[in-house]
């Protein structure tokens, strides 16, 4: 049999455990901020039926679809999971008896789209999601951007903003402008490019779409307005008050603005602004997006209002809003501004015990069965080497702390403990072991 090139399909990544460490870190203490808001855990199966996923996401998104290909005289299509939102949607419908409401989960899995490779996008990366079923108020959009809001500051990030639009004030503007209904949604696909292309991008590229220069020109002249505070929405209230989404919209703006003071969200955490669109085609309210702004860096969460989505699975509707992290992209840029605490290293290991000879083997079992009772994650060393060779071993790996039992340490009964950041030796009784071994390790 011929060898095998070793190697991963485009856009599909290993994790060696010094990434898997930072990973870990990032996801647990993520996951702790969902669970002190109160979310509930959820999983669903990676293969979904292509009935459940296509018709949700518009044109361009299912494109990006991956079809899973099956035989054993299967008919069922199926595709894999595009997001986790579709798969809640359908969850609620088909559990709707067996949950309690509101409800409010959250899920941690990988995700798969068909997209070009390139440097921070790939085609199975790990969307962190959290939901609220069953709330129409704009509390529950407050509490998920304060969930992201809190999972950020938590992870030590100093410069954020969490934008903050409506996707039916955007169509009010389309409206106001002149831009045809039958248009409006090439308005949201070329303004979601407004942070890529710019104003003069967006504008040429809805005029190429037939819009009229001078209607491309009223709705820019609106969407581009930048006011503090609320400033945004009284300028579009004036403005645009005439129309009934405008109303709507403004007013649950408003009403969000007051659940966030509540949440404890402040307004130095989030912006109202009129060019934030999300591409996705299920939003029916708020949406918001949160960017690192010190350096201005892109997008690293995005969520919004989706009212009707569940409803295609079931009789009615149900009001749900929600918001998904970005976290791989959160996971990188811990390394680029250096927030990782220093402890997170290269193993999990925090004490290797050594092997000195054949006949001190079980006294070193012994002595790591000991370690780990003690709450200690332990190493034995399991090959027939050199202490030398051993404390190699460690100090590539990042272990902390070395444990040797030669045959006149297992003669006295002691263990020799050294620390290897600095050399600190210490000679200490077995039945001490565990309790000095913590000391150097600085483990409460």
């Amino acid at each position: 049999m011929s060898k095998v090139n070793p190697r991963t399909p485009k856009g599909f990544r290993d994790f060696l455990p010094a990434d898997m460490l930072k990973r870990e870190y990032v996801m647990n203490t993520v996951r702790d901020v969902f669970q002190t808001f109160g979310f509930e855990p959820l999983q669903t199966p990676i293969i979904e039926l292509q009935e459940t996923l296509f018709g949700k996401y518009g044109e361009e998104a299912e494109n990006l679809i991956y079809s899973v290909s099956h035989g054993r005289g299967s008919k069922e299509a199926l595709s894999m999971r595009y997001d986790l939102t579709v798969p809640l949607a359908r969850v609620v419908a088909q559990y709707e008896s067996s949950l309690s409401f509101p409800f409010k989960r959250y899920q941690m899995s990988p995700v798969f789209r068909g997209e070009r490779p390139q440097k921070g996008r790939y085609r199975e990366f790990y969307q962190c999601d959290v939901d609220i079923v069953g709330v129409a108020d704009t509390s529950a959009d407050a509490e998920v951007i304060a969930v992201v809001v809190t999972a950020l500051k938590r992870l030590g990030f100093p410069q954020f903003t969490v934008k903050i639009n409506h996707r039916q004030l955007l169509t009010a503007i389309g409206q106001y402008s002149g831009v045809p209904d039958a248009q409006l949604p090439d308005l949201y696909r070329s303004v979601d490019k407004f942070d890529k292309i710019g104003a003069d991008g967006v504008g040429r590229e809805l005029e190429e779409r037939g819009i009229a220069p001078d209607v491309v020109r009223r709705m820019l002249d609106l969407i581009t307005q930048q006011r503090p505070g609320t400033g945004n929405l009284d300028f579009l209230e004036s403005a645009l008050g005439d129309l009934e989404a405008a109303r709507v919209s403004i007013a649950q703006l408003r009403g969000l603005a007051v659940d966030l003071e509540d949440a404890g969200v402040t307004p130095d955490d989030y912006a109202f602004d009129l060019t934030m669109v999300r591409g996705l085609g299920y939003y029916t309210g708020p949406i918001f997006e949160t960017v690192i702004t010190e350096p201005n860096i892109g997008s690293i969460s995005g969520g919004g209002r989706y009212d009707d989505l569940i409803g295609l699975f079931r009789r009615e509707s149900l009001p749900t809003t929600g918001v998904s992290l970005g976290i791989e992209r959160i996971i990188d840029l811990m390394d680029v501004f250096a927030l990782y605490p220093d402890d997170i290293g290269g193993t999990v290991v925090q004490a290797l015990v050594t092997v000195f000879d054949e006949s001190t083997r079980r006294d070193s079992a012994r002595l790591a069965a000991r370690l780990r009772e003690g709450g200690i994650r332990t190493e034995l060393f399991m090959e027939d080497k050199k202490l030398g060779k051993q404390f190699n071993h460690a100090d590539k790996k990042g272990v902390r702390l070395v444990a040797v039992i030669g045959p006149d340490e297992a003669a006295q009964g002691v263990v020799k403990l050294k620390r290897l950041a600095d050399g600190h030796e210490q000679v200490v009784a077995l039945a001490d072991a565990v309790a000095s071994a913590r000391q150097l390790l600085d483990l409460r």
